[in-house]
């Protein structure tokens, strides 16, 4: 990691040391499993394993994420209590601890529940994960605002955590397939997935608690004030963050589409379903390699022109995968890393630019952290539903697991476009969002 430990000569600033910093970072592999997992796996698990009608899996992927809407600014703003009190977000991020619990429950669906029982026990589990799930994360990425740092250190310190991160996200994309079974994945093995993965989430978590109590004896920043509902009201009126917000949502919702739309792709268009760990790594591993890059661009020219071309690079490959089959093999493997090297470029600038709008205006850190967790939360949730609209439209036959049915052309038409059209044109609005910011050249006159 040697490319992230560069600091930009001048900058003033506390400099973070790197053990604190991956020990913060580790804490990210456990909700990148969460987010990870189930994004790629849950919606495929409900069609083609316990035979749920895609438009039934769909909705029982999203209405559970409704609630996060209110409930992540809510967390939000309990933790921003907790820090006047307490002088620390400790207890929340040590509840969120749990969180393996629930996602071993998501896919132990008992034998016999297959269709609309089995859709509600999933529904169930995600909502008490997702509850979860925000008492860790919330918290979790308040941190950077809460620290005694600045523009480019901000940058820096979510750069490590985008490395670690990766290494969760390439892992457990590519192991919980293989651990299910593969081509013949069954409902004993996504179980077995669910509690082996669960162990090493609850680790990576705990390690995270400690760097972030490390990272605060380093670098702690004013101790913060008991904000309350009008915090979230400066938060919902902060025209930089809504624009921000807006790009976002359309870049979770659009990545979480893909991933969504890995196993059927893999299966129906190109014919093998083992290539879904070949797409899933196209799509994961540049970010370890190109992390460091993505950081010299946005010190070199902002995070905000960083981001676009990111967002730009997105779009164009997306479409090369809407041509599909003949392309070739070996291009459509290429588009999806052009992806993952724009997805890269995405997770790490608007995760340091929220901490650069909260230090702006003067913010809460929790409450806006609460309402940018949200945002996220919906996307994810908004990402599977739109591709299983997009199934349902074309007549996609579900299946119980182990049986075989032949699709109508329809269905494959939607698969294909599915996973390039849409998404190329959900980044398109993402863009044109982004292009809506004016921050960054203040704020990086400022460091």
């Amino acid at each position: 990691m040697s490319g992230l430990d560069q600091q930009p000569a001048g900058t003033g600033v506390t400099a973070l040391p790197r053990g604190p910093l991956l020990g913060f970072a580790t804490g990210s592999v456990g909700m990148g499993v969460w987010v990870t997992v189930p994004g790629l796996l849950l919606l495929y698990f409900l069609t083609d394993v316990l035979a749920v009608a895609p438009w039934l899996a769909g909705l029982a992927l999203l209405l559970p994420k409704i609630a996060d809407v209110v409930l992540h600014p809510w967390i939000g703003h309990r933790c921003d209590v907790e820090l006047a009190r307490r002088g620390d977000r400790r207890r929340l991020l040590l509840v969120g601890c749990a969180l393996p619990l629930a996602f071993a429950a998501l896919f132990a669906v008992p034998g016999g529940l297959t269709g609309a029982p089995a859709a509600a026990w999933v529904a169930v589990a995600f909502v008490a994960g997702n509850l979860l799930f925000a008492a860790y994360q919330v918290p979790y990425l308040a941190t950077p605002a809460d620290l005694r740092i600045g523009y480019h250190e901000r940058t820096r310190l979510m750069a490590f955590r985008m490395v670690v991160l990766t290494l969760g996200i390439l892992v457990s994309g590519l192991l919980a397939p293989l651990i299910a079974g593969g081509d013949s994945a069954t409902r004993a093995g996504y179980q077995r997935m669910g509690v082996l993965l669960a162990v090493g989430m609850l680790v990576t978590m705990l390690v995270g608690v400690t760097g972030i109590a490390r990272l605060r004896r380093a670098a702690a920043g004013p101790d913060g004030h008991a904000a309350g509902w009008r915090a979230l009201l400066q938060a919902l009126r902060d025209r930089q963050f809504r624009w921000l917000v807006g790009a976002y949502l359309a870049m979770s919702t659009t990545t979480h589409l893909v991933l969504a739309g890995v196993p059927y792709y893999a299966e129906y268009e190109l014919g093998r379903p083992g290539l879904t760990t070949v797409l899933v790594a196209a799509f994961v591993a540049p970010a370890l390699l190109v992390t460091p890059g993505w950081l010299a661009v946005a010190r070199r020219v902002g995070k905000q022109r960083a981001l676009l071309a990111a967002q730009g690079a997105f779009a164009a490959g997306s479409l090369v995968l809407a041509v599909g089959r003949p392309a070739g093999l070996p291009v459509l493997v290429a588009a999806v890393a052009v992806l993952g090297v724009a997805f890269a470029g995405m997770q790490l600038l608007p995760f340091s630019m929220v901490p650069d709008v909260i230090r702006a205006g003067g913010g809460a850190a929790g409450t806006y952290t609460g309402v940018w967790t949200a945002t996220e939360a919906t996307g994810a949730a908004l990402g599977p539903w739109a591709y299983a609209l997009c199934l349902a439209a074309g007549g996609f036959v579900a299946s119980a697991a182990g049986e075989t049915v032949v699709q109508p052309d329809a269905a494959l038409d939607a698969i294909r476009w599915g996973f390039g059209l849409l998404p190329a044109a959900a980044m398109l609005a993402a863009l044109l969002l982004q292009r809506r910011y004016t921050l960054d050249g203040a704020a990086r006159a400022d460091a």
